[in-house]
């Protein structure tokens, strides 16, 4: 059975950083894609960012290019989000899912099949 346990949310300063971990279970982690989406309040879920199994084809939202990294540590069967000098409008529910097929689609969220259940960023001085 796929499970994904989200952390490291907080709220944090603008500028400040965070980083945000997902540790999947019940599946081989390198060799499909997981990712990251987040869902401000009132607001459609999108695509963060996402890695593509068996390679490390990443694929990065225009607002966040520049600024957050994705990684993927198959030997902790866990994947980062470090997220650097955020804004007010980073605020969100940040997801982990992880979808059955090797390339991450651009992070189209009707393709992920398997979500964790959240953790709240909050950005605000």
């Amino acid at each position: 059975q796929v499970q994904l346990v989200e952390s490291g949310g907080h709220l944090v300063q603008p500028g400040g950083s965070l980083r945000l971990s997902c540790v999947a279970s019940g599946f081989i982690l390198d060799l499909y894609a997981i990712g990251w989406f987040r869902q401000p309040p009132g607001k459609e879920r999108e695509g963060v960012s996402c890695i593509s199994g068996g390679d490390e084809d990443t694929y990065y939202t225009a607002s966040v290019k520049g600024r957050f990294t994705i990684s993927r540590d198959t030997a902790n069967n866990t994947v980062y989000l470090q997220m650097n000098n955020l804004k007010p409008e980073d605020s969100a529910v940040y997801y982990c899912a992880t979808r059955v097929a090797s390339h991450h689609y651009y992070c189209d969220s009707k393709l992920y099949t398997s979500w964790g259940q959240g953790t709240q960023v909050t950005v605000s001085s």
